[in-house]
C-alpha cells in the first residue's frame, strides 16, 4: 500500500478512537457527575491517559502525513474544531440530558487532542518552508 493510503486509514482509525473513547469516557463522566464528572479520579486517570496517547498519534500524524496540498485545509479545520472546543457550544445539551453534553464535550476533546500536536508541527513547518524561499 501506499504510504498516502496507510496515512489516511490511520487518521481515520484515529478519529474513530476519539469518538470512541469519547463516548466511554463521557458516559463515565456523567455517571460519576455527582464526584465531580470529568473530574472524579477514576474518570481523570482515564481522560489523561487517553489524551495522553492521542496527543502522541497526533504528533505522528504531524509529522508523516500531512501533503503540502492538504496544509492549508488541515490546519482551518483544526482551528474550526478548537474554536468549537473553546466556545462550549455543546451547553444547551444538558437542557435536553447531561449525557448529551459530555458525549459531546468528551468527542470534541479527544479529536482537538489528535488534531492540535499534528496542527502545530504543520503550522512550524510551513513556517519553516516560508523561511527558506525567502
Amino acid at each position: 500500500m501506499e504510504m498516502e493510503k496507510i496515512a489516511r486509514y490511520a487518521y481515520i482509525a484515529f478519529l474513530a478512537l476519539a469518538i470512541i473513547m469519547g463516548l466511554v469516557v463521557g458516559y463515565m463522566a456523567w455517571a460519576a457527575k455527582d464526584t465531580g464528572g470529568f473530574n472524579d479520579t477514576n474518570v481523570s486517570n482515564i481522560h489523561g491517559w487517553m489524551t495522553l496517547i492521542l496527543l502522541i498519534l497526533g504528533i505522528i500524524v504531524g509529522l508523516v502525513s500531512i501533503t503540502t496540498t492538504e496544509v492549508s485545509p488541515f490546519l482551518i479545520a483544526t482551528i474550526a474544531l478548537i474554536v468549537a472546543s473553546i466556545s462550549n457550544v455543546w451547553n444547551p445539551l444538558s437542557t435536553l440530558h447531561d449525557l448529551l453534553y459530555f458525549w459531546a464535550t468528551g468527542i470534541l476533546s479527544y479529536i482537538v487532542a489528535f488534531a492540535a500536536p499534528a496542527a502545530v508541527l504543520i503550522a512550524i513547518r510551513s513556517i519553516l518552508q516560508m523561511t527558506k524561499t525567502k
